[in-house]
C-alpha cells in the first residue's frame, strides 16, 4: 500500500466527475485495450474497427442485411451495412450516450456480440472525426462529431438509399501515435466474420470475403491439406459448431468464438472444448491417453452462440460465463455432451479417420517419452547455466509468476547477436519492461529436425527457458519477442534461422502475433540545431529538405555502431516494429520449405530483395554515379 503524506489534501475538491467522453479519452485502455500504433493485431485501432462491424454483424444475425461494405484508408475507416438502420430519432444518442442502445432489448438482439452499449461511443470519443448516418424507410439522418463532441446534427431528410447505417471515423492521432493499418490484420479479422456468418459477404477495399462452409473453411485455409493426418472433422449442432484435425506440427492451435466474436484469449468455452475432446477420445478408444498426447499437433476451432455472454473485458477477448444462458446448462456440460455424441458418432462412422487419429496420438506419446530423459537433463543444465546472468538481462517486472497477458502488452524481449549490439540495447532499454537475450553466433538451422534438438542445443534450450514456453504459451513471459539483428546478409540469415526455430517448434508464437523485427534507422541527418533519424532513402531526402543546406549525414552499417544514448530513441515510445504475419493462404510448412529448404537460389533472391539497408545503399550509389 502506498502511504499518503500528511500534507496531502483529500477534500470535496479532490472528487472529480468526468462526462462519458472525457472518461473514455482519459482511460482508453478500459474500452479498447492497449493503444499501440497498428503493428500488433490487437492494437486499439483494430478494436475500433471491430466495435463498429460488430453492430453490423448483429444486424445480419438478426436477419437484416447480407452485405457489409468496408473501406480503410491510411487514417480513415468507412463501414456501411444494409440492416435496419438506427431509429432516426435516436441516432445521436446511440453513438454518444453511454448505456443507450438496442442491445438492452434481448428480443431485438438475441445472442449478439455486445450488450453494454459502449463500443460505438468509445470509437466516437477516440476519433478526430466521426460521422454516423442512418438510412431508414426512405429517410436519413446525419450527425458528425469531433472527439465525441457534436459538431453537426442535421435534420431528417428524404433518401432513396437502402436501409442501413454508415459510420466513418478517423482515430485521433493525439492518442494513437504514428498509427497505420496493416491490411493483413484487417483481412484476418474480416475472414473470421465471414467464416462465422453463413450467407454474409464483406466487401473490403474491393475484395469479397464470403464462406459457405464456416469453420471447415477456416481450418482448410489455415492448414496445408497435404500435411494433415486425416480430413478435417466438421460438426454442427444447435448453437455450436466445431472443426478439428491433427497435423505434423508442434504445439496446439485453437480458434474460439462466442456469438461471432474471436476470443483470442479463450475462456470457459475453449477450456471445456479441450476437456471434451480428451474425454471423448479416451472413451472412444477405451484408453487413458495422456491429455498432452491427444492434443499434440491438434488444429481445432469451436464456435458457440449464447444469450448475454459475460466477457472479462470490454474488448471481449476472453469468455467468463459459466452457463450457456442465464440459469441454464453450464457451458462445460453443453460442449462435453455435444462432443460425446457428435465426435464419437463421427469416429464410429469414419474408421479410417479413427485409425489415423490413433496413430497420431501414439506417435506423440512415443516422442514425449523419447525426450523425457533428455528434457530433464536440459532443464538441469539451464539452471546450472545461470541463464538470468549469462544470457538474459531480464526486466524488473519479473514475469515469472505472471503471464505476459496478465501484466499488459508492454513487456518485450530483444533477441540480439554480438556483444556491441547487446550492450547498446541493454544500456538504453527500459529496465522495467524490456529484456535482452544475447545470442552466441548464428543459431542452428533446425529445419526438418525434431523437438529433441531444442533440448540438445544449449542456445535453443536457454531461449525456450527465457520465454517460459516449454509447456505452451500459457506461461509466455513477454508479449513481444523482437529480433534485433543487423540489416545485412548475416543479420538476415540470423533472422531466418530464428524464424525457422519459432515456426518449427513454437508456431503459435508467430500465429498469435508475438514475433517482430526491430527496425533501426539507416541514416542520421543533423545540423547544429536538430537531429533526424531516417529509416529509408525517402526519409533522408525529406530530412535534408527540412534541415537545409549541407547537413551532416551518417549511415549506420550495423547496430553496434549506434551508441546507447541514440538507441534509447529507437526502442522507446517511437519504436518501429515490423510484425511477422502469416497470411491466410500461407502455411507454416510452406514457409519453412521456402526459407530453409533446398531452393537456395529462391532464398538468396528473397534475402537480397528484403535487405532494406543493402538495397538503399545500391540505390544511393547508383544515384551518385548518375549525377557524376
Amino acid at each position: 500500500m502506498t502511504a499518503i503524506s500528511e500534507s496531502s489534501d483529500y477534500t470535496e475538491d479532490s472528487i472529480k466527475s468526468l462526462d462519458w467522453k472525457e472518461h473514455i479519452r482519459l482511460r482508453p485502455g478500459m474500452y479498447i485495450g492497449k493503444l499501440g500504433d497498428g503493428s500488433a493485431q490487437d492494437d486499439g485501432i483494430y478494436v475500433m474497427v471491430k466495435e463498429i462491424i460488430d453492430n453490423s454483424i448483429d444486424e445480419h444475425v438478426m436477419g437484416h442485411g447480407r452485405t457489409i461494405e468496408v473501406r480503410v484508408y491510411d487514417h480513415k475507416v468507412v463501414i456501411r451495412d444494409f440492416g435496419r438502420g438506427i431509429p432516426l430519432g435516436k441516432v445521436v444518442d446511440c453513438v454518444s450516450k453511454i448505456n443507450t442502445g438496442g442491445k438492452y432489448d434481448s428480443q431485438a438482439f438475441q445472442k449478439s456480440v455486445g450488450l453494454n452499449g459502449v463500443g460505438t461511443k468509445a470509437v466516437n470519443a477516440l476519433s478526430n472525426y466521426f460521422k454516423v448516418q442512418s438510412f431508414r424507410d426512405k429517410q436519413t439522418k446525419i450527425a458528425e462529431f469531433k472527439c465525441g463532441e457534436v459538431v453537426s446534427n442535421e435534420n431528417i431528410k428524404s433518401t432513396s438509399d437502402r436501409n442501413g447505417t454508415l459510420i466513418i471515423f478517423e482515430p485521433d492521432d493525439a492518442i494513437f501515435k504514428n498509427f497505420h493499418f496493416i491490411p493483413e490484420f484487417l483481412e484476418n479479422q474480416l475472414w473470421n466474420y465471414a467464416y462465422l456468418n453463413s450467407g454474409l459477404t464483406i466487401n473490403f477495399n474491393g475484395k469479397k470475403y464470403h464462406s459457405d462452409h464456416g469453420l471447415l473453411d477456416l481450418l482448410a485455409n489455415r492448414t496445408d491439406g497435404d500435411d494433415l493426418r486425416y480430413p478435417i472433422i466438421h460438426l454442427k449442432g444447435d448453437d455450436i459448431e466445431v472443426a478439428l484435425t491433427h497435423g505434423n506440427q508442434y504445439g496446439e492451435e485453437y480458434y474460439s468464438f462466442v456469438n461471432g466474436q474471436f476470443t483470442t484469449q479463450g475462456g470457459t468455452h475453449l477450456a471445456s472444448f479441450k476437456e471434451g475432446i480428451v474425454k471423448t477420445i479416451r472413451d472412444f478408444y477405451g484408453k487413458s491417453f495422456d491429455a498432452t498426447d491427444i492434443r499434440s499437433s491438434i488444429i481445432a476451432s469451436v464456435s458457440i452462440r449464447m444469450i448475454e455472454p459475460i466477457f472479462e473485458s470490454q474488448t471481449k477477448t476472453k469468455l467468463g460465463s459459466q452457463n450457456i444462458s442465464p440459469n441454464g446448462t453450464t457451458i462445460r456440460t453443453f460442449i462435453n455432451d455435444f462432443l460425446k455424441q457428435a465426435l464419437d458418432n463421427y469416429l464410429h462412422r469414419h474408421p479410417d479417420t479413427a485409425e489415423a487419429l490413433l496413430k497420431r496420438i501414439t506417435q506423440s506419446e512415443r516422442e514425449r517419452k523419447d525426450i523425457a530423459g533428455i528434457k530433464k537433463l536440459a532443464n538441469e543444465r539451464a539452471k546450472k547455466a545461470n541463464l538470468h546472468n549469462r544470457k538474459l538481462r531480464d526486466c524488473r517486472i519479473h514475469l515469472n509468476s505472471k503471464k505476459a497477458t496478465d501484466r499488459g502488452d508492454e513487456s518485450m524481449l530483444f533477441i540480439t547477436e554480438g556483444d556491441s549490439a547487446s550492450g547498446s540495447i541493454t544500456k538504453s532499454r527500459d529496465v522495467q519492461l524490456q529484456a535482452v537475450f544475447s545470442l552466441r553466433g548464428k543459431p542452428l538451422n533446425c529445419f526438418g529436425l525434431t523437438k529433441k534438438i531444442v533440448y540438445e542445443n544449449e542456445e535453443f534450450n536457454l531461449l525456450q527457458h527465457a520465454l517460459n514456453i516449454e509447456d505452451g504459451l500459457e506461461g509466455l513471459r513477454y508479449r513481444k519477442i523482437i529480433i534485433a539483428t543487423d540489416a545485412d546478409v548475416d543479420g538476415m540469415h540470423i533472422r531466418l534461422l530464428l524464424l525457422t526455430f519459432f515456426l518449427q517448434f513454437f508456431p503459435d508464437l508467430v500465429k498469435k502475433g508475438h514475433i517482430y523485427i526491430l527496425e533501426t534507422p539507416l541514416f542520421r541527418v543533423r545540423n547544429k540545431k536538430k537531429t533526424i533519424y531516417c529509416y529509408s532513402q525517402q526519409e533522408k531526402a525529406d530530412a535534408m529538405k527540412v534541415l537545409g543546406s549541407n547537413p551532416e549525414i551518417t549511415r549506420f552499417k550495423g547496430l553496434g555502431e549506434i551508441s546507447p544514448n541514440e538507441f534509447g530513441a529507437f526502442i522507446g515510445k517511437d519504436i518501429r516494429l515490423e510484425p511477422i504475419i502469416l497470411k491466410k493462404d500461407t502455411t507454416v510448412n510452406q514457409l519453412l520449405t521456402f526459407y530453409m529448404g533446398k531452393n537456395t537460389p529462391d532464398r538468396q533472391k528473397f534475402i537480397i530483395d528484403n535487405l532494406r539497408h543493402e538495397r538503399d545503399i545500391v540505390v544511393e550509389e547508383e544515384g551518385h554515379a548518375e549525377r557524376a
